[in-house]
C-alpha cells in the first residue's frame, strides 16, 4: 500500500512541477498582472459599495429569515463576486484582441475559481453546523479547483492509493472524502425536509404536545438514518463488513454508555406515556418551573428566575415528580393563618373567602374554602384553600397576594392577628 501511495504521490508531484515550470512564460506573466489588477479593483470597489449595500438591506422590511440570510451571505461575498466579474470582463476584452485562447487561459481559470468559490460559499450557508459548513465548503471547492486544473483524476488516484484494509473492509482517503461530501449533501436535504415536516406537524390539530415531539424525533431519526445508510452505500462502502465491530459496540453500550442509553429509553417512555409534555409545570426536588423542551437525553426546565435546569430523563422516571398540570391546569393552594379568640369564626371564614376572591389569579369556580384546623395557644387556626389555573405564573407570588388581601380585610373589620406572648413574673424571695 505504501509503495503504491508513494508512486501516485510522486507522479502527482511531478505533474505539478511540470506545470510550475511554465508559469513564468511572458504570455502568462501579463495575465498574472491583470489578475492582480482585477483583485485590487474588486477590493477597492467592495470597500465603496459594501456600506451602501448594508444600508439598503437595513431598509428592507417584510423579508423572511431565509431571505435575509441569503442576502447577508451574498453581501459578504461582494469582493469575490466583483473579482469574478472583473476577470470575465478581462477575458472577453483579451479574446477580442488576441485570437489565441491560451493567451487568456489563466484569466478564465481565475474567473472560474472565483465564481466557483462564491457559489460554494453561498450554497454552504444552507448547512447550519459551522464546522460541517467549513468542511463541505473546502472539500467542494478543492474538488472544483482540481477539475478546472485537470488534476482531478491524478488526485483521486493518489487518494485512492492511500487505503488500509480492516478485515474485509478497504478504507481509502478517496472513499472517506466521498462519504463526507455525500453525507453532507444528504444531511442538508434531510434538514430541509425535517424542518418542513416539523412545521406541518405543528399545524396538525388534535395532536398532543408529547406526541408531536415524539413524531418529530422519530421522523428525524428515520430520515437521518436513511441518509447515513444511503450515503455510505452510494460511495461503495460495504456495510456488512461492519459486523465485526458489533461486539465492541455492544460492549461499549453495556458499560461506557449505560447512563446514556438509560436516558434515551427513559425519554422514549416519557413521550409514550404522556406523563409530561412541553408547557407542563413541574416540581422535582427543589426545582420548580415549566418544561420548555424534551430532548433525547434530558428535559429542559426553566424557572421563574431565568435559570434553565437540564434534568436527565432517568430522574423523571425513577424520582418523585409533581406535575401541576398533568390532568388539568387547575391547581389548589393552601395558606395558614390565625386570629384572636375574641373574633367570630363564622365572620373570619367569610372574610377569608372574600379576601382570596379579590386576587385576580384566584378562580371563582371552585370557590375558595376556609376551615378551622385547631385551637392554638394564642390563636384560632384556619386554613384557606383556593384554586388557580396558571401555575406557570408562579406560586409564591400568588400566596403573597392572598396573604396581603387577607391582612387588609381583617384589619378593616378590626380582627386581631395575634402573636405568641409570654408573661414573666419575678417573685421576691423576701
Amino acid at each position: 500500500m505504501l509503495n503504491s501511495l508513494f508512486s501516485e504521490a510522486e507522479s502527482f508531484w511531478q505533474l505539478l512541477l511540470d506545470e510550475m515550470g511554465s508559469m513564468f512564460l511572458p504570455y502568462r506573466v501579463w495575465q498574472y498582472v491583470i489578475l492582480l489588477g482585477c483583485f485590487v479593483a474588486a477590493r477597492l470597489t467592495a470597500r465603496y459599495i459594501d456600506p451602501k449595500i448594508d444600508n439598503w438591506m437595513r431598509s428592507r422590511e417584510g423579508l423572511s429569515t431565509r431571505q435575509m440570510r441569503f442576502m447577508i451571505a451574498t453581501a459578504r461575498r461582494s469582493q469575490g463576486i466583483l473579482l469574478a466579474a472583473y476577470c470575465w470582463i478581462a477575458v472577453f476584452v483579451t479574446r477580442a484582441f488576441i485570437a489565441f485562447p491560451s493567451r487568456s487561459y489563466l484569466l478564465a481559470l481565475g474567473a472560474n475559481l472565483a465564481l466557483a468559490w462564491v457559489i460554494v460559499a453561498i450554497s454552504a450557508r444552507l448547512i447550519r453546523n459551522p464546522l460541517l459548513r467549513r468542511i463541505v465548503r473546502f472539500v467542494v471547492w478543492v474538488y472544483i479547483a482540481l477539475s478546472l486544473l485537470n488534476l482531478r483524476e491524478d488526485a483521486m488516484s493518489a487518494l485512492d492509493a492511500a487505503a488500509i484494509d480492516f478485515g474485509g473492509l478497504r478504507l481509502s482517503l478517496l472513499m472517506l472524502f466521498q462519504a463526507v461530501a455525500t453525507l453532507a449533501v444528504l444531511f442538508v436535504v434531510v434538514g430541509l425536509v425535517n424542518t418542513e415536516a416539523r412545521k406541518r406537524l405543528q399545524s396538525v390539530e388534535g395532536l398532543s404536545p408529547s406526541m408531536r415531539v415524539l413524531s418529530e424525533k422519530m421522523l428525524r431519526l428515520v430520515l437521518y438514518g436513511l441518509a447515513f445508510v444511503i450515503g455510505l452505500q452510494t460511495v461503495g462502502f460495504d456495510l456488512t463488513s461492519l459486523t465485526v465491530l458489533s461486539g465492541a459496540i455492544g460492549l461499549g453500550i453495556g458499560f461506557g454508555l449505560q447512563k446514556v442509553v438509560s436516558n434515551l429509553v427513559a425519554g422514549l417512555i416519557l413521550l409514550l406515556d404522556k406523563s409530561i409534555k412541553p408547557g407542563d409545570v413541574i416540581s422535582i426536588g427543589d426545582t420548580f418551573g415549566w418544561i420548555t423542551d424534551l430532548s433525547a437525553r434530558y428535559v429542559s426546565v426553566k424557572t421563574r428566575d431565568g435559570r434553565e435546569y437540564l434534568v436527565p430523563n432517568e430522574d423523571l422516571i425513577t424520582g418523585q415528580v409533581v406535575n401541576w398540570s398533568h390532568s388539568n391546569d387547575l391547581v389548589r393552594l393552601d395558606i395558614d393563618f390565625g386570629v384572636a379568640y375574641n373574633a367570630d369564626p363564622h365572620q373570619v371564614r367569610a372574610l377569608a373567602r372574600e379576601a382570596s376572591g379579590r386576587t385576580n389569579r384566584v378562580v371563582a369556580v371552585p370557590a375558595p374554602q376556609c376551615h378551622i384546623v385547631g385551637f392554638g395557644d394564642s390563636s384560632v387556626n384556619f386554613i384557606l384553600r383556593f384554586w388557580i389555573r396558571d401555575p406557570i405564573g408562579g406560586l409564591a407570588n400568588i400566596r403573597g397576594d392572598v396573604y396581603l388581601s387577607l391582612w387588609d380585610v381583617l384589619k378593616e373589620n378590626n380582627i386581631e392577628i395575634p402573636f405568641p406572648r409570654r408573661d414573666v413574673t419575678i417573685l421576691n424571695k423576701d
